[in-house]
């Protein structure tokens, strides 16, 4: 028995349309409502479920072919015996089952996390060939966030690598193969191993319409953000390319290198930005392109805070099991002051102003592979002692490059301290799409003039940089006052003053 697969009702006034992608070839079983093919209309694009289960026999409309209503698009054998796959039909889908033939397992790209689409192979652990035990790491990736280890699906060997170190791979894409009988198989030509598995992914065509568009306005795939299946780029997709296009400023032209001598050049060293370092750069070269960003200074006497650390600290590790440091003080005093200057914990969304009536703070912390700013939640609501277990869990998580897309998103506030490296002034840069961020420096004896004497203190500037479209200077300076006022007198922070 076979059933027809017919091309479905397509919309008012719709009569016609193109086979974009084929999803299955003939002789692959299917289920009922499984999406066969996609028809792309001038309008939208209709995926064609199965209207039975069995066998796609074969493939009448082949991708390209302009089809009308009720057009016959292929037919599904119940019986099992499918038809000669025709020659011009589609291959399979990239994205195949992980499990793959003669007992072998695809090694895929694991969730990325929220927003992040693709990463960068940054290391191999394992070699072809090499045996291999069950979630053991086989490789690293890096996002423009956070590394990601990539543990092995299954226990046997290694028996090919499909995306070499240094390619840039999309969620979901594949890695590797692990052969559970053990016999690897040989490695991959090096030009091969070298290849984008972004690219290699793509080997479905995307719609025949797109291509023409790109054509026509020219643009080549990578430059186009494809939504269909599998990624496939459609013609509504090359519309909104080009309307991105044109819609984005001239791009400024990167100042030339100075001229470099043969015998300098033999010297340097070219090492390729990691992913990470590129998005640190554009971040902060966005921040201080959008926003109308302002420092304010101001100097507090630590000796207050420096002497209740030093009469408490033995008695705080001891019943907490974590050191009291300056975070906490700090962390403490921003939050009292964000009470009384809300604007510096909001943000502008559009012509809107989101106020912030809790504190996450964003605490920046250097790591060997770059500047990261793990976030604590709901600062305001915690004692001195659930801050510190806090940042010091978090700056752990840093150094060990083990810290999630979790960690670090959703940030009200942020705290710099460049005093660790012996910063003595700085002004530091807005953590977008914050409006306030506090740099803390070097504690230095200097004299200062108290009540008509010179007296040495421990003194350390403050630094408030912050967003002027929304933080007005008033409002700073009190911030900064109030910081400076609950440090120098710690008490002001159990009176809520």
């Amino acid at each position: 028995m076979t059933t027809e697969v017919r091309v479905p009702t397509l919309g008012e006034s719709v009569t016609e349309a193109t086979v974009a992608t084929w999803f299955k070839k003939p002789g692959d079983t299917v289920a009922q409502d499984e999406m066969l093919c996609e028809l792309e209309t001038d309008k939208v694009t209709v995926e064609v479920p199965a209207p039975a289960a069995g066998v796609l026999a074969d493939i009448v409309a082949n991708e390209g072919d302009t089809v009308g209503v009720d057009a016959l698009l292929a037919n599904i054998s119940a019986s099992g015996d499918a038809a000669a796959p025709a020659p011009a039909a589609a291959p399979a889908p990239a994205a195949a089952a992980p499990e793959a033939a003669g007992g072998s397992t695809d090694v895929m790209v694991p969730t990325l996390g929220e927003s992040v689409t693709e990463a960068t192979v940054s290391v191999w652990f394992k070699k072809v060939g090499d045996t291999v035990a069950q979630d053991e790491m086989l490789c690293e990736l890096e996002t423009d966030k956070v590394s990601v280890e990539v543990p092995s699906p299954a226990a046997g060997v290694l028996a090919e690598i499909t995306a070499a170190e240094g390619s840039t791979v999309e969620a979901n894409a594949k890695l590797g193969v692990i052969s559970g009988s053990g016999a690897a198989a040989a490695p991959a030509a090096a030009p091969a191993a070298a290849a984008a598995p972004a690219a290699a992914s793509k080997d479905i065509a995307n719609a025949p319409s797109a291509e023409k568009a790109m054509t026509e306005a020219g643009l080549s795939a990578a430059n186009v953000a494809g939504t269909g299946r599998d990624g496939r780029i459609m013609k509504d997709d090359v519309a909104r390319a080009v309307a991105a296009a044109a819609a984005a400023p001239a791009p400024t032209p990167a100042a030339p290198r100075a001229p470099v001598t043969a015998n300098d050049a033999a010297r340097e060293e070219r090492v390729k930005m990691t992913r990470l370092r590129q998005t640190i750069a554009k971040r902060l070269k966005d921040s201080q392109n959008t926003a109308a960003m302002l420092t304010t200074y101001n100097e507090v006497d630590m000796g207050e805070v420096m002497a209740l650390r030093s009469q408490y600290k033995d008695q705080f590790e001891k019943k907490h099991g974590v050191r009291l440091g300056f975070m906490s003080f700090f962390t403490k005093a921003c939050c009292h002051a964000l009470k009384e200057v809300p604007e510096v914990n909001a943000e502008i969304d559009g012509t809107d102003i989101v106020y912030k009536n809790y504190v996450n703070m964003g605490v920046a912390a250097g790591t060997p592979t770059g500047l990261v700013v793990p976030v604590i939640r709901d600062a305001d609501a915690m004692s001195f002692a659930e801050i510190e277990k806090a940042i010091s869990a978090k700056g752990k998580l840093a150094r060990d490059g083990k810290l999630s897309m979790a960690d670090m998103q959703g940030g009200t506030f942020t705290l710099s301290n460049g005093g660790v490296y012996g910063s003595l002034m700085s002004s530091p840069i807005l953590n977008p799409p914050q409006s306030g961020i506090l740099g803390m420096h070097k504690i230095q004896d200097r004299p200062m003039a108290i009540n008509g004497e010179v007296v040495i203190r421990p003194m350390m500037y403050l630094a408030l940089s912050y967003d002027h479209r929304i933080v007005d200077g008033k409002g700073a300076v009190t911030f900064l006052v109030r910081v400076k006022e609950a440090l120098e007198d710690p008490r002001r922070l159990l009176m809520d003053l």
